[in-house]
């Protein structure tokens, strides 16, 4: 019992606690020595393969790919500790396996080695990356230049007009021997202005009103809304006119309409979309040749050896993933190089499937899918609406490439010309793909970092 004249003593509250999210750098630090461990046992691989023996410069590569992850692991702790854990050590090893892949190819085009200027431009990729994450605080301070993104992209989608078609299509800069392909960066500044035009007039853009046109239950949007994507619809259909791209022209369009249902949250725009498109790619596949040929490849990959002419390139490709099986070739032992001039670039993947099989091929679209999944988390987990959207459409960029690519070297859809991420031969895209990594990881430690410090509830 409490003796009379005291008061009972009230219990002490908690106080309030105080929410400490752990910053993840060394798992990152880890999975980046795994990654370049495994890149450099591929690399190993091969040599043992082809010659039996450790090819004399493993220990460079290994080295050279070590310190550049090293470097830019340093720059994220640095300046993005809340970041995403798994981002740069998934590029880290596309990158590094796609190094091995072109350096197993350049061995049997001794006259053409495309590894070292591969090399220099990963060089190039991750001194961006590093520029990216040290420089930009902020991804919010790209809204503010979203029409210079879109005038900027406009004038780099329309340089390869003035310049000579390569293989049928007009995607290539070609100045005393250097080339670029400027789409590729015209897709990361599209990207920013589409994140920036969406959060500014989504609420306008997800029609409530009363429509103008109705069927049955069909809901179809006002002229006003349904402009700007008969604009970019419209744009990237000239684009595959002019440039007999087709591969650009889906990208743009499906980034666009991707972000335009994320921003809206109307599935409508999904059909519109899609109705959008197969108009203009079947009109396209019509009119234009070299994209009618590329759909009669897709239609009958066979007719050539038919013909008696020998398997075209979508026929070998098709070739070299069955020879793989489940388990693959091995590394260094395949024939994918009897695809011709485009085994290192567009049917790399190919390559792949033959050496490393289904298993090793579907490890490759699990890294994939990994990149674009923590991509997408990184964008529905900030509250603000530009870099929700900008973290999804660079996100969906890397899924529709890998799509377009994929679906065209393994016969689902028509054969384009686009680079596999990371993997292909190509300085335009290997530097363009680091830019991406750099963003989704500034939009990752922005969207972790708004939590730390707050209380528990």
């Amino acid at each position: 019992m409490t003796p009379a004249g005291t008061a009972t003593a009230a219990p002490a509250r908690d106080p309030a606690r105080v929410v400490r999210l752990p910053r993840r750098r060394g798992i990152e630090l880890a999975l980046i020595v795994v990654a370049v461990l495994l890149s450099v046992y591929g690399y190993c691989a091969v040599g043992l393969a082809r010659h039996g023996a450790v090819p004399p410069g493993a220990a460079k590569y290994g080295a050279g790919l070590g310190v550049l992850a090293l470097l830019a692991h340093v720059a994220v702790r640095l300046r993005a500790p809340y970041a995403d854990p798994l981002l740069l050590p998934i590029g880290v090893l596309l990158n590094g396996l796609g190094l091995v892949l072109i350096y197993r190819l350049d061995l049997e085009t001794p006259g053409d080695r495309a590894a070292p200027t591969q090399l220099v431009w990963s060089t190039l990729g991750v001194a961006l990356f590093i520029a990216v994450a040290l420089l930009l605080r902020d991804h919010r301070v790209l809204q503010r230049y979203a029409y210079v993104c879109v005038v900027a992209a406009l004038a780099l989608l329309t340089l390869p007009i003035f310049f000579p078609a390569l293989n049928g299509a007009r995607i290539w800069v070609r100045i005393a021997g250097f080339s670029i392909q400027p789409s590729e960066f015209a897709k990361v500044l599209l990207a920013v202005f589409f994140a920036a035009y969406l959060a500014d007039n989504r609420n306008a853009l997800a029609y409530t009103g009363r429509p103008v046109w109705r069927f049955r239950r069909i809901q179809l949007p006002t002229g006003r809304v349904l402009g700007p994507i008969l604009t970019i619809w419209l744009l990237s259909v000239g684009v595959l006119v002019l440039e007999r791209d087709l591969g650009t022209s889906l990208l743009f369009f499906g980034l666009f309409v991707v972000l335009l249902y994320v921003a809206t949250g109307r599935t409508g725009w999904i059909a519109v979309g899609l109705l959008l498109a197969s108009l203009g790619a079947v009109a396209v596949g019509r009119l234009e040749p070299h994209v009618h040929g590329r759909v009669e490849d897709w239609l009958d990959p066979f007719a050539t050896i038919e013909a008696g002419l020998g398997p075209n390139q979508l026929a070998q490709s098709l070739f070299a993933f069955a020879a793989g099986g489940v388990l693959g070739s091995g590394l260094g032992l395949g024939h994918s190089i009897l695809i011709g001039f485009a085994a290192k670039s567009d049917f790399i993947l190919a390559t792949a499937g033959e050496e490393l099989g289904l298993v090793g091929l579907s490890a490759i679209f699990i890294l994939y899918g990994l990149l674009v999944e923590r991509g997408y988390r990184a964008g529905l987990a900030l509250r603000e609406p530009f870099g929700r959207l900008l973290a999804v459409g660079l996100a969906s960029i890397v899924a529709l490439q890998v799509f377009v690519i994929a679906g065209g070297v393994t016969g689902l859809i028509p054969l384009t010309g686009m680079a596999m991420p990371f993997l292909a031969q190509g300085g335009s895209s290997v530097v363009t793909n680091w830019a991406i990594v750099a963003l989704l990881i500034r939009v990752s430690d922005s969207a972790r970092s708004q939590y730390d410090g707050q209380v528990a509830p």
